[in-house]
């Protein structure tokens, strides 16, 4: 390492333009850096949608979601499957083991999806797959002087969607409240029955009316010509004119016009509205993209009267608040480094020299950062705000030896140079020690390596980088800075020293106090509580309106309309935007639900007053009694999930229902447990005709009753050079057991009732049918208190399985049981992240076994882990936070940490050996290095205090939870390794240094 500082001092000029390029460099690639919330992560899995208007849920299961199911068995990389079947839909989510190439399993997906044939009356199957890159970063609301009608539809896709589309960093538009207006045929039963015309045969004249078909080749004067049929139907009244039957027309017997789909509404204010959103490319910045789609929505303003476009919710805001509250901390946390610099040098040069690797380290960082494709977001500037107290350390460890030489030494180049070379070995051990903590960060499974590694590549990236200037550029500038300084002497501390004496004099006494303390340590670990992070975003509040399926369409869409104009009517609310039903444009992006299920998001004019309006919102439940009401803070990138799951599987669909409410019961009084809910709450009644099949044949029957009861299609028309859907309206309306039993359908003899060749059934039966790896399954959800997650799952368990098999719930043969959900990810993560701490301390002690050419003495820089875990516990247990990931990441980065200290105590203690005995080495080298090691603890604590007032964010891995186990570990590891650690170094080299002590005893008994 004594090369690199030996070639900076030749190379003065030369370093002094490095630096000017790596800082303009550095701030060129900071203002070019993409920003966003979060780096890029996939999600292994994709969602399957189909939807069938109209169809009950076990005629979708039956004829969409196993078919589905069957189909997409042989997907290569895939864990499992869940599926959820309603009326109207089906929702199928297969789920890939991490690393999986989530395109190509898309495409495998879709290719599995194109070999299966499913009925007429459902959508094209809708195929998706999400990662963090594609959260919206502008949401915007579209609303017409004249409502959204077809025109203004077409006007939104040819003009509107373009301009957005043309934006640089604009990687998709979706859309949604685009529902396409259609023809709808209404057929009056009574005329039909007087000029009996049965409906087959209007849906047989209707059916392939305006379609186009080739029926062959033939020659034509002479050459070999196709020939084609081709319908040319253009308006509604053409439609109209189309003869049915014995001259009757369509429109004698039927109603026609262009209409909308009913059941679905989005909303905005008030007002039907058409919601785009808008995501980004991997390479844009979100803030600068989002304050552009700002500009190009005012100017979309200007420009169309007969429209507001309006950008109700932008990602920018929340990217900005978080990336300048991370950048606030890392500037504190460098001012409080710089005071603590300042306060033991008592001197302005040499904290000016210090304080020059922060600048310089992070420039080196965002250039590393930049070409390592990584972007600017909360856990890359977390990374940075953790390691801006270390960045200092090794320029601190150098700057305070050249500091200590010059007071008994002429200053000079060379002396500054030997100086570097003294600490050289020690600083760069402790900086690479640090640094292999990450190294193993691949043994981390699933989304956490994701979200671990740019926090890792960010520490990594800055710590080496100041390793690199603490021998370069800091020697350079002491050399020139601190030529004539005078410097204040500095004497070691009488009291200190004689404190190591008594310690080293009664080993035993210091290391049974630290192993009690340490057990002690543990014993209060497995007792603490064992949560997950809770995020504390707020971007708007959602509320939830769920009606029993039961419940008529049009009641719930009055409701949920009653409810907004409601929240509309109050001072603190800005915009709301409210959603029901299933639309298709919806199920292309894998959301599709319970159609009597309707949503409101509610943006304020000030966060602030978000607990307010909560519980202004949640005093209307009374009016709402008969949906189940919920209004809870949300944030547009999720929340942290902390429900506990209990998966009931078994064939047999009355076991799983007993099974599940018997586990329902049981757990919703543990403590912790919020709220407990399952998938089977609803049911409906199902009427079902019974066809005997010496009267009638079912798939004619069912056919007929198809088209009577529900809309069905019937192919498009050509309107205004637009494709519009034709629908054939229900003929019948029927309202009571009375009204089936009365249908007549056409058979071979004629007109029959019904009840001639079926009988009419009625039971109660589930609105969604779930599957888990394509067997029936139901879930029990307990949403938990995050701080509680282990021990509540503990106790669910216990309450479940009972306690060496006693008081557990008696299972049926066909039935299991399996809790999984935040708590089985949570183990997960914690065993990755135990399993990655064990190798890591592996490495730390390869690397220490390199640099001290022995076992001795790495072994003894080991003890400094323990007591690095008595700090960490204790501050865990003074703050009262319980443990989870952000805790042991904490921990993971202490093992690199606080083994510096020891690296540094220890290598003067190598040098010293050449000339003292082990004893007098011991006593040198701790009162020598006492102070360095505690400039560098205090620095590093200090930098990171401002964490302390941190709160958690989704998806960030940075808050008060590392703060505490860093702080405290290094605080107490600090005080602890200047006494335990010549200990146990001493113990290990026990026979040396009694021979030693006994030799200079003899000496000093002689001289006497």
């Amino acid at each position: 390492m004594s090369w690199f500082t030996k070639w900076s001092f030749a190379n003065k000029a030369a370093i002094t333009l490095i630096s000017i390029i790596i800082i303009a460099w550095g701030s060129i690639s900071y203002f070019n850096m993409p920003m966003e919330f979060l780096p890029q992560a996939d999600k292994p899995q994709v969602t399957v949608v189909v939807m069938g208007q109209g169809t009950d849920s076990k005629t979708m299961e039956e004829q969409v979601t196993y078919p589905i199911e069957q189909a997409t068995a042989g997907v290569k990389g895939k864990s499992g499957v869940l599926s959820t079947t309603g009326d109207g839909f089906s929702k199928i989510d297969l789920f890939f083991e991490f690393g999986t190439d989530m395109e190509q399993a898309k495409r495998e997906v879709q290719e599995s999806i194109d070999t299966v044939s499913l009925p007429q009356y459902v959508s094209k199957p809708s195929v998706t797959q999400l990662d963090t890159s594609m959260i919206p970063i502008s949401f915007v609301a579209l609303t017409f002087k004249d409502g959204v009608t077809p025109e203004n539809i077409n006007f939104v896709n040819k003009e509107i969607e373009p301009i957005y589309n043309d934006v640089k960093g604009v990687a998709g538009v979706q859309k949604t409240g685009v529902e396409e207006s259609f023809i709808s045929i209404k057929l009056d039963n009574e005329k039909l029955k007087q000029n009996q015309i049965p409906i087959q045969n209007v849906m047989g004249v209707l059916q392939g009316q305006n379609g186009a078909f080739s029926v062959g080749v033939d020659t034509i004067d002479g050459e070999a010509s196709n020939i084609k049929v081709l319908g040319d139907l253009s308006s509604i009244k053409e439609l109209g004119n189309v003869t049915v039957q014995d001259d009757v027309q369509l429109n004698e017997i039927a109603t026609i016009k262009e209409t909308k789909p009913e059941n679905v509404i989005n909303r905005f204010n008030g007002k039907d509205s058409i919601e785009l959103t808008i995501s980004k490319d991997s390479q844009s910045n979100a803030v600068t993209l989002s304050e552009e789609i700002e500009k190009v929505t005012d100017k979309i303003n200007d420009k169309y009267d007969n429209m507001e476009a309006t950008v109700f919710l932008s990602t920018a805001d929340m990217v900005k608040t978080s990336v300048q509250s991370m950048i606030k901390e890392v500037l504190l946390g460098a001012l409080f480094a710089t005071i603590v610099i300042m306060i033991f040098l008592k001197n302005i040069r040499s904290t000016f020299i210090t304080i020059v690797s922060i600048p310089m380290s992070l420039c080196i960082t965002v250039i590393l950062l930049s070409k390592s494709g990584i972007t600017l977001n909360i856990l890359t500037l977390g990374g940075v705000a953790v390691a801006v107290g270390r960045l200092v350390d090794d320029s601190i460890v150098v700057i305070e030896n050249i500091y200590r030489r010059m007071q008994t030494e002429k200053f000079s180049v060379g002396m500054v140079i030997e100086a570097t070379k003294e600490v050289g070995v020690a600083i760069t051990a402790s900086t690479l020690t640090t640094v292999a903590v990450f190294l193993p960060i691949g043994l981390v499974n699933g989304s956490l390596q994701e979200f671990i590694l740019p926090f890792a590549l960010t520490v990594t990236y800055s710590l080496l980088a100041s390793l690199l200037v603490a021998i370069t550029i800091v020697p350079v500038m002491s050399g020139g800075l601190l030529k004539n300084t005078k410097l204040k002497e500095h004497t070691p501390s009488a009291r200190f020293t004689k404190m190591i004496s008594w310690s080293l004099n009664h080993k035993w006494i210091v290391l049974s106090l630290s192993f009690v303390l340490f057990a002690g340590s543990i014993i209060a670990y497995f007792t603490m509580p064992k949560g997950a992070v809770e995020s504390t975003n707020t971007d708007y509040i959602q509320v939830t309106l769920n009606y029993p399926a039961d419940t008529p369409l049009d009641e719930v869409k009055k409701n949920v309309i009653e409810l907004e104009e409601t929240i509309n009517q109050k001072d603190q609310v800005k915009y709301v935007m409210t959603y029901l039903g299933n639309s298709s444009s919806s199920a292309q992006s894998g959301v599709v639900g319970s159609p009597t299920k309707g949503q409101l998001r509610v943006f304020l004019k000030d966060e602030d007053d978000a607990d307010k309006i909560l519980k202004e919102i949640e005093n209307e439940k009374e009016r709402f009694s008969e949906a189940e009401f919920t209004a809870v803070a949300a944030s547009v990138t999720g929340y942290a999930d902390t429900n506990i799951t209990i998966d009931v599987t078994g064939n047999n669909v009355n076991d799983l229902e007993n099974v599940t409410n018997t586990i329902k019961d049981k757990i919703q009084d543990i403590e912790g447990v919020q709220e407990v809910s399952t998938n089977q709450d609803e049911k409906k009644t199902v009427y079902s005709f019974v066809v005997d099949p010496s009267k009638g044949n079912t798939e004619m029957v069912a056919s007929q009753l198809g088209v009577m009861l529900n809309r069905t299609p019937l192919g498009t028309l050509s309107i205004d050079n637009r494709q519009t859907d034709v629908m054939l309206e229900p003929v019948l309306d029927t309202k009571t057991p009375q009204d089936l039993r009365d249908i007549t359908i056409m058979t071979e003899s004629g007109n029959t009732p019904i009840t001639q060749v079926a009988t009419l059934k009625s039971e109660e039966a589930s609105t969604n049918l779930f599957h888990k790896d394509g067997e029936p399954y139901l879930q029990v959800t307990a949403k938990v208190d995050p701080s509680k997650l282990s021990d509540v799952n503990a106790e669910i368990e216990s309450a479940i399985f009972g306690e060496e098999g006693k008081n557990e719930i008696k299972l049926p043969e066909s039935v299991e049981v399996f809790v999984g959900g935040a708590s089985v990810q949570q183990s997960e993560d914690f065993n990755d992240l135990f399993t990655t701490m064990i190798v890591s301390i592996g490495l730390v002690f390869l690397i220490l076994v390199i640099t001290f050419k022995g076992f001795k003495a790495p072994i003894a820089i080991l003890f400094s882990l323990p007591l690095a875990a008595i700090g960490s516990i204790l501050g865990l247990m003074i703050s009262g936070i319980s443990v989870d990931i952000t805790v042991l990441l904490g921990a993971l980065m202490l093992i690199g940490i606080v083994v510096t200290n020891a690296i540094v105590l220890l290598d003067r203690v190598k040098q010293n050996e050449k000339t003292m005995t082990i004893r007098e080495s011991l006593i040198e080298a701790s009162v020598r290095r006492m102070r360095p090691i505690i400039m560098t603890a205090v620095a590093t604590i200090c930098a990171m205090l401002p964490l302390l007032a941190k709160k958690a964010e989704t998806g960030s891995l940075v808050s008060q939870s590392l703060a505490v186990v860093v702080i405290g570990g290094l605080a107490v590891a600090t005080m602890l390794t200047l006494i335990v650690i010549p200990c146990v170094y001493e113990i290990f080299n026990f026979k040396k240094s009694k021979k030693q002590r006994l030799e200079t005893s003899i000496k000093d008994d002689v001289s006497v």
